[in-house]
């Protein structure tokens, strides 16, 4: 197989334009008045606004975000089921806070705690949970923290499940931002977050116990998707809240609130201005071709590659911008290939400035050619 030198080939559009966003001075006129606040496209992950988004600062149940990730991943890679059997222990029936008042000795599927946590920011819900992923509440935060750093979470430091008050128990918005996003790519956690009122059956005396979402702006706000409400006298009022609308979905992440109201307000504004002033554009879809490349010793000669996700942008809406796409196939591509196997890269840029990218794969298993193959290609090589 012939070895490859790197494949750039541009196609220039003028479709869709995309304007590169920066958190700057154009977005003064929002009112917040939190101590730390982020605005972040969902898709992208491009930061449209911020205010002090890397202060460290505690964050109270919105901690819940990594949890309910967790468990979210521990779901979809089949570690568990929703309706496994969790025993409650002592330790988790003894969460104070917010809580579907679980007893020790009882027996609850993972659906339900999984709910208590969405809904109602069941403590001793997080704390069931991560004892039956973590083995113990001690691993399970560990598994938190490594997921963090994993999540470029760079000033982010667990040492609950649930954002009760302890010591060196802190995050920033940003942080909190960039674990919101990757719970909200879960399509199965939507109909957690955004359930405003439901009931569970609790307790050995099997009690119903009413739940009613924290995050007001499930019921008040168009297109809310979730995602997470806290509250400690040290933290005050802290939210991560998520809305969707057409292809564009947001999240706003506010800390240090001094009232409910205030972080609401606070949300509403973000989520506002950013829903007013940009919109997302898909490039690239999933799974589309973008070319195929040619393998002299594969025993198919040409390979379609296609994008493994889609490619989104975030643009402000009314700017007329042209960008290019330039697609960088790997030097060396070494016989066999997998289905799904990294080929290369897609990359988009304005101007000279590298604005998003997306990962090139094989759609079929490629194996080598074998010697009738090759001995055929020659003899038609020659004629």
């Amino acid at each position: 197989m012939k070895k490859f030198t790197s494949i750039f080939m541009c196609l220039t559009l003028c479709i869709i334009p995309f304007n590169k966003i920066f958190a700057n001075n154009e977005n003064k006129n929002i009112d917040i008045s939190s101590k730390s606040a982020i605005l972040m496209d969902v898709s992208s992950g491009q930061i449209i606004y911020e205010k002090d988004s890397h202060q460290k600062l505690p964050p109270a149940s919105v901690t819940k975000v990594m949890t309910m990730l967790l468990i979210v991943e521990a779901l979809e890679n089949n570690k568990i089921k929703l309706d496994d059997s969790v025993q409650i222990s002592d330790n988790a029936s003894s969460m104070g806070g917010s809580q579907i008042f679980l007893e020790a000795g009882e027996v609850q599927n993972v659906d339900t705690l999984l709910k208590g946590i969405a809904v109602a920011s069941a403590n001793d819900a997080c704390v069931a949970m991560a004892e039956y992923i973590g083995g113990s509440v001690e691993g399970f935060v560990d598994m938190m923290n490594k997921r963090a750093k994993e999540l470029g979470m760079k000033d982010t430091n667990f040492v609950n499940t649930n954002g009760l008050p302890v010591d060196n128990h802190y995050t920033t918005a940003y942080d909190i931002a960039l674990m919101s996003r990757e719970l909200l790519k879960h399509d199965m956690i939507t109909k957690y977050l955004t359930t405003w009122m439901d009931n569970v059956v609790v307790g050995k005396k099997k009690s119903t116990v009413g739940l009613a979402n924290t995050n007001k702006l499930i019921k008040h706000y168009s297109g809310a998707t979730g995602v997470k409400t806290g509250f400690t006298n040290e933290a005050k009022y802290c939210l991560s809240a998520s809305a969707k609308r057409d292809n564009t979905h947001l999240v706003s992440v506010t800390l240090g609130a001094e009232t409910t109201q205030e972080r609401f307000k606070d949300a509403t504004n973000l989520l506002n201005y950013g829903f007013a002033n940009y919109e997302t554009v898909n490039l690239i879809k999933k799974d589309s071709k973008v070319t195929d490349i040619k393998l002299d010793k594969a025993d198919e000669e040409k390979v379609d590659i296609v994008c493994k996700d889609d490619l989104n942008l975030l643009i402000k809406k009314g700017e007329n911008k042209d960008f290019t796409k330039k697609i960088n196939i790997n030097k060396d591509i070494k016989l066999p290939i997998k289905k799904g196997d990294n080929i290369g890269k897609l990359e988009v840029y304005q101007k000279d400035k590298l604005v998003g990218s997306v990962e090139l794969i094989s759609t079929k298993d490629i194996n080598k050619a074998g010697y009738f193959k090759m001995l055929e290609r020659i003899i038609n090589n020659i004629i």
